[in-house]
């Protein structure tokens, strides 16, 4: 059986999001990468379809063969214009319409962040950005913490995703507060994709554990001693992490239960 056959038995269903449909539950980024070849070569290895481009920190020139844009082939990957580095909900929005002006679809990764040392969201800037956009006719998918009544208002802003954070951006941490996330899934009816805190492919399977549509990561790739190589564990886990949701893990017990038959045990 292939990767991508593998892959779709998996999901069982597409991961729907924003009425477009995707084989892939894992969305990556092009940050922070050696060189451009590389991010390629990672991006192509992980099996993502859908790629996020912070708009503010990158060339939206695609002629030039140093920008980002010239190496990502819209018709191989979907785009998502990514507000990072937006410190109020004016800016979010200022450069969510400068990427859409720029030739990008009407996907856009709402990011706000509210404090510079640990880039935790601007919660209320982040519910104000995306009513705007929504009503602007974005198909917002918003970057948030792990609290479950700002999900809620995020959904009600009308998000087509709601996007919490497993850790801290950069961090490495995983998922930590799994509750909290399985929470979220559980009342929300938009897609639940975790963002931000995935170091390592044990952290995204874990992570899909929790029931939730997908994940997304960058650095986890990019800061890797060998990207591409990660990128492929990546797939895998994400892979690993929706079968077993799917599967149901048996009950967990703090007593040992026998694993085989004890009756007709000969004496």
């Amino acid at each position: 059986m292939t990767e991508q056959a593998v892959a779709t038995r998996a999901d069982d269903v597409p991961l729907s999001i924003g009425g477009v449909e995707f084989t892939s539950r894992l969305i990556v980024g092009t940050g922070k990468y050696a060189n451009n070849e590389v991010m390629v070569d990672a991006i192509r290895a992980s099996g993502a379809e859908m790629v996020t481009v912070a708009v503010r920190r990158v060339d939206l020139d695609r002629t030039k063969e140093e920008a980002i844009l010239h190496h990502l082939d819209p018709d191989e990957f979907f785009l998502l214009a990514n507000t990072a580095g937006c410190y109020t909900a004016e800016d979010a929005i200022r450069y969510a319409r400068l990427a859409r002006a720029a030739g990008f679809n009407e996907f856009v990764k709402l990011e706000v962040i509210g404090d510079e040392a640990t880039l935790l969201p601007d919660v209320q800037a982040t519910i104000e950005a995306a009513k705007i956009l929504a009503d602007e006719g974005f198909k917002v998918m918003a970057y948030t913490n792990d609290d479950l009544i700002t999900a809620l208002r995020l959904e009600d802003a009308g998000c087509v995703a709601v996007m919490p954070l497993a850790s801290p951006i950069g961090s490495g941490l995983g998922v930590v507060n799994p509750y909290f996330i399985r929470e979220i899934k559980r009342r929300l009816e938009a897609p639940v994709i975790v963002d931000a805190g995935v170091g390592t492919a044990s952290d995204a399977c874990v992570t899909m554990e929790q029931g939730v549509d997908g994940v997304l990561m960058n650095t986890a790739l990019a800061a890797a001693d060998d990207p591409v190589r990660m990128s492929h564990a990546m797939r895998h886990a994400v892979v690993a992490g929706r079968l077993a949701f799917l599967a149901g893990r048996m009950p967990s017990r703090e007593i040992a239960v026998p694993s085989s038959p004890t009756r007709g045990m000969l004496d």
